[in-house]
């Protein structure tokens, strides 16, 4: 199918293009965002309507950028910061034999900048106090009953918009396995999307700042979102209930850690310190596993 605008992009370096662009993608989900080693397709709702973007790999530091329907010039237009030409992995330098090895074998992952709150804090908030698995489901299942479908040869769908979920009520969410708690979140903050869009102009410790004054959103989901819209390399998630365990662990050989341990931990590594969150997380040990599996939640 031949696209409506693209480009080819070089690399300040070199780049991982499948987990560059997956960390755009709170849960990997195949409904709106699909990847491969070497072709990453995207599904992004503009301003103009339904569009869709395609990476594919030309080389280690080149990357070919298609895109179709309405937005589609300014997609490519985009297209460096979502690859994060901006992001500079070589300035990251330590004498830690872990991260240094990390650092060198994930060197082409990337810190790109999406330029968009609202698809992310969408996932984000369906993330809220559930596992990764059910968030996972609730997600797709939200973007298949009230996202658009997406133009482009990968038969992708865009994460609903705000005018769509803004007409919704809390019991329209519960199919998708979304309680009412995160459902009067989602809609609150989609009937405000242009203030939240604001963030993207602010630096992101005032994005950070500025995203909590919405109801329902904590720094967890804030943190997420900055990360991908601003890709920011030093922007750390905190809440969260797995990566204080993974920080400990690798950086201080304790299996069990607090957001403020892992803070503390982390703080020598400033500008980098979500650089140091990502490699961990890719190549990182897992600490030992103590107690059962959560379950996936089952409101329906």
């Amino acid at each position: 199918m031949r696209a409506d605008a693209e480009a080819e992009v070089v690399i300040p370096g070199v780049i991982d293009l499948r987990r560059t662009l997956l960390a755009h993608s709170v849960w990997g989900s195949s409904v709106d965002i699909r990847a491969s080693e070497d072709r990453v397709d995207w599904a992004i709702h503009t301003e103009e309507g339904p569009s869709a973007l395609a990476f594919v790999q030309l080389a280690a530091d080149r990357v070919g950028v298609k895109a179709w329907g309405p937005g589609a010039e300014n997609l490519v237009e985009g297209a460096p910061d979502v690859l994060g030409v901006h992001d500079r992995p070589e300035s990251f330098d330590t004498e830690h034999p872990l991260l240094r090895d990390l650092a060198r074998r994930y060197r082409g992952v990337r810190f790109g900048a999406s330029r968009r709150v609202w698809p992310r804090l969408v996932s984000a908030v369906i993330g809220q106090m559930v596992t990764s698995k059910g968030a996972a489901r609730s997600f797709r299942e939200l973007v298949r009953a009230y996202g658009e479908p997406a133009p482009g040869p990968a038969g992708l769908t865009c994460v609903p918009t705000a005018a769509a979920l803004r007409r919704l009520s809390y019991f329209e969410f519960t199919p998708c396995g979304i309680e009412r708690k995160r459902a009067q979140t989602l809609m609150a903050c989609a009937r405000r999307p242009g203030r939240l869009e604001q963030a993207i102009q602010m630096s992101g410790e005032e994005a950070l700042e500025w995203l909590q004054r919405f109801p329902g959103i904590g720094p967890w989901t804030a943190a997420l979102v900055v990360s991908s819209s601003h890709g920011d390399a030093d922007c750390v998630v905190v809440g969260d209930y797995h990566l204080p365990n993974h920080v400990t662990f690798n950086l201080a050989g304790r299996p069990r850690g607090t957001d403020a341990e892992m803070l503390e931990l982390l703080e020598p590594y400033r500008p980098h310190r979500g650089r140091v969150l990502r490699i961990i997380k890719h190549g990182g040990k897992s600490p030992p596993k103590y107690g059962p599996r959560s379950d996936v939640r089952n409101i329906r």
